[in-house]
């Protein structure tokens, strides 16, 4: 029943077709089917698809690997949906060609399973931390991940804190279908939460490369936005690793992922040549100088942290208010925090900024819908 249940739950054929078609043939051969493939195809190195290690045992999926599904339940989830709306860089931009969270998001999963596939691991999952690593991540990027923490801190303790790779996994593990959670794989939940730097590296080679594809998809793009804003021209790109990685976004990514390839494959390990990574880390170095860390970029953070503030401030003093979508309204400094912390971080930046507005605008100025 669990795996015909399964399948119906992802739409397609009506009752009435599936009962026509044969009794199963594909379905009951395909984790034999899938497992024997990979122990000819994969490296000894690669993640195996079975068996499933979840928190809740579950039936398998009978046409999904457990990593396949896991991507799907994270791309159908709302807070997968949310990303379109949440900065990457910058704030509210003019134009529709700058990127969102989603779109980064989207880059860094490309990216990952080619180097993945290069190197005969296991695709799948890297494709399913490649769509989770940033689910978490509040409204106003990094900017809104470090008022958020100062927020905590302050009003709850030093003990507290918000970064937004736990939080990804708290989103996915906690919040997704009314606190159910979607069950993740141990390997999946891995990769995800340890996609950052500040984490100890992913038990995994396929978490691995997530981990170094986030940078190069970051670095590379935030450059070509910057480039498209005028914040940034050719010529003040740092000369040396434009040199040894190329001069657009397409050659500097598939020059680092050249090199990744090579230097994993000598050292059966996910790393990086050191010629590569030196100019890999000076672009990103210069990124931080002059964008991120920037005038433009860092011009809009006092608006910023007004508004995250003020909706932390706001919520912490009326819980009752979570409490309406989330249950009874948290008394405990604990759960109290962490009520304040998932709605806030859960919003995308349009709604931040229309229940800031809310909450500081007289109705009779209010933006007109």
């Amino acid at each position: 029943m669990g795996r015909r249940q399964d399948l119906a739950e992802g739409g397609g054929r009506s009752a009435g077709a599936r009962a026509e078609a044969p009794a199963g043939a594909v379905a009951q051969r395909f984790a034999e089917r899938i497992a024997e493939a990979e122990e000819r195809l994969l490296s000894p190195l690669a993640a195996r698809s079975y068996p499933a290690r979840r928190s809740r045992a579950e039936d398998d999926c009978s046409l999904r690997t457990p990593f396949q599904r896991d991507r799907d339940r994270i791309v159908h989830s709302k807070a997968f949906r949310r990303l379109v709306h949440k900065t990457q860089v910058f704030i509210a931009p003019a134009g529709d060609h700058y990127r969102t969270r989603m779109t980064h998001t989207l880059e860094v999963t490309a990216i990952s399973r080619t180097v993945a596939r290069a190197l005969r691991l296991n695709e799948d999952l890297t494709e399913a931390i490649g769509v989770g690593h940033d689910i978490g991540h509040p409204p106003f990027a990094h900017i809104g991940e470090e008022v958020l923490d100062a927020c905590l801190r302050e009003r709850f303790g030093e003990r507290y804190h918000f970064h937004h790779n736990e939080h990804s996994l708290r989103v996915l593990e906690h919040l997704e279908r009314d606190g159910a959670g979607l069950n993740l794989t141990e390997q999946v939940r891995d990769g995800i939460i340890g996609h950052s730097s500040r984490a100890p590296l992913p038990a995994t080679l396929e978490g691995r490369i997530v981990r170094i594809i986030d940078r190069v998809a970051y670095i590379n793009h935030d450059i070509d936005d910057a480039l498209r804003a005028g914040i940034l021209s050719e010529a003040d790109l740092p000369a040396e690793p434009i040199a040894i990685l190329g001069t657009s976004g397409s050659e500097r990514i598939d020059a680092l992922v050249h090199d990744m390839v090579e230097h994993s494959e000598r050292a059966g390990d996910i790393v990086q040549g050191q010629r590569a990574g030196q100019a890999m880390a000076a672009l990103r170095a210069f990124m931080f100088e002059r964008v991120y860390h920037g005038p433009v970029v860092t011009g809009e953070r006092a608006r910023i942290e007004r508004v995250l503030r003020r909706l932390f401030a706001h919520y912490v003093e009326h819980p009752e208010q979570i409490g309406a979508r989330w249950g009874d309204p948290p008394r405990e400094s604990a759960e109290l925090a962490q009520a304040v912390i998932d709605y806030v971080a859960g919003m995308t930046d349009r709604f931040c900024i229309a229940t800031f507005e809310e909450l500081e605008i007289p109705r009779a100025f209010a933006r007109q819908p």
